[in-house]
């Protein structure tokens, strides 16, 4: 017999629950009142049940949906909803278009940029939803603190740091390989190094940001990491490449 059993209270939020049976690898658990008497008991199964609807919530919520979208939803209902999605990220292009609108004269001057620039934009968007999908979860599990938020930056940091000199070395080859232009490829590696580390920073501070004014981090954070990592990787490519070579 367990005489001190992790128990629930009826008035304990259902994501606490949750939690814990996550944590302590429950199966099940005695639900009691405020008199500490027993009313029931919280199964494995419907624990599940919880978090494969928060999971889908989230799915959906990434890609701007709601919970109620409604798979054979009248059209013009379906598309009202999406608006705001489509809104903001066609501004959030058109404001990385705008950088790179900026650089038009050394795209001009050496066309190389034009092809390579889309791959920094798009290493840095991956290593920023690699740590936005680990912030995310830490923030759902209740495990982040301010105690252990440096800690976190500076691993994410560090981590994206070896990475980025790993695989900008490898695009740094590749440069040289298919343009022959050795500053060309050191430019390159070091702007996937420096938007990979902006990327990471972005990572954990976003959905933290987000929580603290009360936003949504899982739809919001796919929205800001997005605008910033492209922004940033266009800005710091082409700036790099206009000191530089051009």
């Amino acid at each position: 017999m367990d005489r001190e059993p992790t128990y629930f209270l009826t008035t304990d939020p259902v994501d606490d629950a949750a939690e814990a049976f996550e944590r302590y690898d429950l199966i099940s658990a005695p639900v009691v009142n405020l008199h500490r008497q027993v009313v029931g008991m919280l199964t494995v199964d419907a624990v599940l049940d919880r978090v494969k609807q928060d999971s889908f919530k989230q799915s959906l919520s990434q890609v701007g949906l709601s919970e109620d979208e409604d798979l054979f939803a009248p059209i013009w209902e379906s598309s009202r909803k999406r608006w705001v999605w489509l809104g903001v990220n066609l501004f959030t292009a058109f404001i990385a278009s705008r950088v790179v609108g900026g650089f038009e004269g050394s795209i001009e001057k050496l066309a190389a940029l034009a092809a390579l620039m889309p791959i920094v934009a798009s290493i840095g968007g991956n290593t920023g939803n690699q740590t936005v999908a680990l912030v995310i979860r830490g923030l759902a599990l209740s495990q982040l603190t301010a105690a252990n938020l440096r800690f976190l930056l500076r691993k994410e940091l560090a981590i994206a740091a070896l990475n980025g000199v790993l695989w900008g070395l490898v695009m740094a080859f590749v440069t040289l390989v298919l343009y022959r232009k050795p500053a060309l490829a050191g430019v390159m590696a070091l702007a996937m190094l420096l938007n990979m580390l902006v990327a990471s920073a972005v990572g954990v501070l976003c959905p933290l940001v987000l929580e603290r004014v009360g936003r949504d981090p899982v739809m919001g954070s796919s929205i800001l990491l997005t605008a910033i990592t492209d922004s940033m990787g266009f800005l710091i490519f082409l700036g790099l490449a206009s000191l530089l070579l051009v």
